[in-house]
């Protein structure tokens, strides 16, 4: 019996180590996958906050965690079990698809661009969404904003599947249980940041109400600064979709433009590449804008 039982026990302690190393293997590989996606979560994070702006303060969050559930669902039930299958019987297919998602977000911050230069085509979208109840706009602003997280987080799950495949020893339970940290943990982040965004004018009115001097002074700043950061972000935001979407596309074909000018390394090289790559996105997203009105056209004709 005492045999027995110190057998059993042997047993468990191993399958404990094993345990052990399999969730500190998952840690490494999802940190380090979720430091390599880092620039497209910051863009992620800024792109958000734009599907808020004109919402009344007590819909602000509630609008937040609706995108926030969205995304997390985009990464866990759609994103990791089709990439998880594409790895292992299409692995080719992965880069062509992320394409056309990158296609996606030039059309969409090409169409911002032009909005914004466009008087006539700011009052219709103002038109439209006059007519528009508050619950349908909010509707139609969630489901904008999960349509153009999916694409970010395909490109967030797609850069944390490469860097797990690179490891010495992997599995695809290694794979999808990292994939599934990363989503669960950039997700978090992304809208915990976003949320204290859009909240910072609260915040910030709370603080001008203190009998603190400093803390009042602190507060007014941010209440009255708050409307240039969130346009700023718009701004920022739809920059944010024109690179990413440019780049996903010009490196998926293996391109670096700052190659091209002798750059290689470097911050330097860094925004020459991004540049470039957002004249690229904007150039293309105005082509398909264009095909895309002239379609609509003839349908509505």
């Amino acid at each position: 019996m005492p045999s027995g039982l110190a057998a059993l026990l042997d047993d468990i302690a191993t399958i404990t180590k094993v345990a052990a190393a399999s969730v500190d293997d998952v840690a490494a590989a999802a940190g380090k996958a979720s430091s390599k996606a880092a620039g497209v979560v910051i863009d992620d994070t800024a792109v958000t906050p734009q599907y808020v702006t004109g919402f009344t303060p007590d819909r602000e969050l509630p609008i937040i965690w609706r995108i926030a559930k969205g995304s997390l669902f985009n990464k866990i039930v759609i994103i990791l079990p089709v990439a998880l299958v594409l790895s292992l019987f299409l692995p080719w297919a992965i880069t062509p698809l992320l394409m056309l998602g990158g296609a996606y977000l030039c059309f969409e911050g090409a169409e911002k661009v032009i909005e914004k230069l466009s008087p006539h085509e700011e009052e219709t979208l103002a038109e439209e969404v006059a007519e528009l109840t508050s619950a349908e706009h909010e509707e139609v602003m969630v489901k904008g904003a999960v349509r153009t997280d999916f694409i970010l987080s395909a490109e967030i799950m797609a850069i944390a599947l490469n860097e797990v495949k690179q490891l010495a020893e992997t599995s695809v339970w290694l794979e999808a249980a990292t994939l599934a940290v990363v989503a669960v943990a950039i997700t978090i982040a992304v809208y915990g940041v976003v949320g204290l965004i859009v909240k910072m004018d609260d915040i910030g009115l709370n603080m001008a109400q203190r009998k603190l001097g400093a803390t009042r002074a602190i507060g007014r700043a941010m209440v009255r600064g708050m409307p240039k950061l969130l346009t700023a972000l718009s701004t920022i935001g739809t920059a944010a979709m024109l690179w990413v979407g440019g780049q996903i596309i010009i490196h998926g074909f293996h391109i670096h433009p700052a190659e091209y000018v002798g750059l290689h390394e470097g911050a330097l090289a860094w925004f020459v590449d991004a540049a470039l790559c957002g004249v690229f996105g904007l150039a293309l997203g105005a082509i398909i804008v264009w095909v895309h009105h002239k379609v609509a056209g003839a349908k509505g004709h």
